[in-house]
């Protein structure tokens, strides 16, 4: 046997900040080097973000990433980390560049390399491209095609990028051809609800399949809609697991490993699905024996509501942060939507720089604008009140609309006045949809959907209110204010745009309405498999036709944290223009 400690950096990197996320590599690696590893890992794309998105297709950014590598390589060794080997994940591209059918132009790869001495002893590219969900990976990259592995204190690394271990075959079973003693996957996989029980049980499957050590590093923090949770593992060759790191954090994972040496012979050749072995000797040597310092150990890990809480805000933090925002602004209506934004928000960015307006109409109960006071006083937000009535009222007047014009007018006039002082004051609004409302059309345009982003959009409304219990009830364990009032979370839910309104009146219990969503939206099953799990068929026609219609609207909404298997947006594309209804 032979010994390692190897130092796995879970970070959080910002997409297109090539030059800031090269010191943030060289900060991690420092440290690691400070706690004597052998080897240093960071995750998949971490010197441009991931997803880079159409910026793989433009030469000048792919030309920016590989200059960047090689100046990161030489840095390293200037300032005296050149003889620690680390991995980073780099956008690169084929040097059989040349254009052709079914290919990106330019040949971008989402690649890794070995940096040592002050170059790129090895380079790599993903195997295996996903093309599902929020994945276009076809569209931007070509693949590698080779095993590559690393022979560094006498253990032969193999190394794999993400969907190498969520597929099947390729790079897991090489692993093993080519007599690996560790196999380590650097990854960008973003977060969904219960994805972490998921990614053990692969983690450790693979780990069986290869018949090594395997480390699966993972990258934290969130771009756009997408949040990264970290959360990564190291599993034995049996299965079992050895070290977990916490998640939505940045850590650095430090581990002594014993490893199988590495045989004599140096494995070469083709192996499993056609990759040609790329073997690049560091040490050939194993180290002499060592007492153990890093020994593993779990990470606690987060319950579901927690887990998918401080998703969300991770998600609007790192939207915030790394955009240039410093405030946002919200309308607080007293209904427990806007409520759970609020809170969400003053995690996320901090009470003081949280913005709340209350915006009563002649509709608006007195429970509505006290709950809000109330809301403001347990958080600490700033708040005002400024009242629609006279705005509305000279509407009224000029036009004499009734029915549902009217209801929209009053969420129209809330969206102005929130974009007006969003340019006023330079906050950004915040919109407080939720997913069963954004899946019925629940929500006026250029009104309640006003904002630039959307943190509770791929929650439904079931879930809103167990995220408040949550919330109110960790506060409560720790000694501090529930920060949302009880009487936002049990009252009827309403939008107040007439007389004794309640959001019963246009949709069915929420309880009854999210579980046909979840069938049709997340699941995609058809009209009669929704029937079948016994729901009303007129009350499922009545749905599915809400859901097909408001697809424009979805269009047209801001931007929100992922949470579930299959949001609005990059996950769930359907034409607008659609004549296919479920019979």
């Amino acid at each position: 046997m032979a010994q390692l400690r190897l130092a796995l950096n879970q970070i959080d990197s910002r997409v297109g900040d090539i030059a800031g996320n090269a010191e943030r590599i060289v900060h991690w690696t420092r440290r690691s080097a400070e706690q004597g590893a052998h080897l240093v890992a960071f995750p998949e794309m971490a010197l441009t973000g991931y997803p880079v998105e159409d910026l793989a297709l433009r030469s000048s950014f792919v030309t920016a990433s590989r200059d960047a590598l090689r100046a990161l390589a030489a840095r390293l060794q200037a300032e005296g980390l050149g003889e620690l080997p680390v991995i980073v994940g780099y956008l690169d591209r084929s040097e059989e560049a040349r254009p052709r059918l079914g290919r990106p132009a330019g040949a971008p790869r989402n690649a890794g390399a070995v940096l040592h001495r002050g170059e790129a002893v090895l380079t790599y590219a993903k195997h295996h491209l996903p093309n599902y969900g929020v994945f276009d990976e076809f569209r931007y990259f070509v693949p590698g095609e080779t095993m590559p592995v690393l022979r560094v204190h006498g253990v032969d690394v193999a190394l794999a990028i993400c969907e190498d271990l969520w597929q099947e075959g390729g790079r897991v079973p090489a692993a093993r051809s080519a007599g690996a003693g560790l196999l380590l996957s650097i990854n960008a996989s973003p977060y969904e609800r219960e994805k972490d029980d998921t990614r053990l049980e692969l983690v450790r499957k693979r780990a069986q399949e290869a018949g090594c050590v395997t480390a699966y590093l993972a990258t934290t923090g969130g771009q756009d809609e997408l949040v990264f949770d970290g959360d990564s593992i190291v599993v034995g060759r049996d299965g079992e697991v050895i070290a977990r790191a916490p998640q939505f954090e940045e850590t650095c994972l430090v581990l002594d490993l014993d490893l199988p040496a590495a045989p004599a012979t140096v494995p070469s050749g083709v192996v499993d699905d056609g990759l040609r072995v790329e073997h690049v000797t560091i040490s050939a040597d194993p180290l002499p024996a060592y007492e153990p310092e890093f020994t593993g150990g779990l990470a606690p890990h987060l319950g579901d509501d927690e887990e998918v809480y401080t998703a969300l805000v991770a998600g609007l933090r790192a939207y915030a942060e790394k955009n240039g925002f410093r405030s946002v602004l919200i309308g607080l209506s007293g209904g427990i939507d806007s409520a759970l934004v609020a809170a969400i928000a003053c995690d996320a960015v901090g009470a003081d720089n949280v913005y709340g307006v209350a915006m009563p109409s002649r509709y608006s109960s007195e429970h509505s604008i006290a709950d809000a006071e109330e809301l403001a006083r347990r958080t600490g937000l700033h708040f005002r009140t400024v009242p629609i009535a006279p705005m509305f009222d000279a509407y009224m007047g000029s036009l004499g609309l009734t029915g549902l014009a009217e209801e929209n007018l009053q969420s129209r006039l809330r969206g102005t006045m929130l974009m007006a002082i969003s340019n006023q004051e330079g906050h950004i609004v915040l919109a407080p949809g939720n997913k069963s409302e954004l899946a019925c059309g629940y929500s006026t345009l250029y009104g309640d959907s006003v904002g630039a982003y959307g943190p509770i959009k791929d929650v439904y409304k079931t879930g809103i209110f167990r995220l408040a219990n949550w919330r109110n009830q960790a506060a409560a364990e720790r000694g501090e204010t529930p920060p949302i009032p009880e009487n936002s979370i049990t009252k009827p839910p309403s939008a107040e745009l007439r007389p004794g309104q309640v959001d019963t009146d246009s949709l069915p219990d929420y309880d009854v309405l999210d579980r046909i969503l979840e069938l049709y939206v997340d699941r995609d099953r058809g009209r009669a498999d929704i029937v079948a799990a016994g729901f009303d068929p007129e009350l499922v026609t009545r749905i599915l036709r809400l859901v097909d219609t408001a697809e424009y609207k979805r269009r047209q909404y801001p931007p929100g944290t992922k949470i579930s298997p299959k949001g609005f947006g990059k996950d769930r594309r359907l034409p607008i223009t659609n004549g296919w209804r479920e019979a």
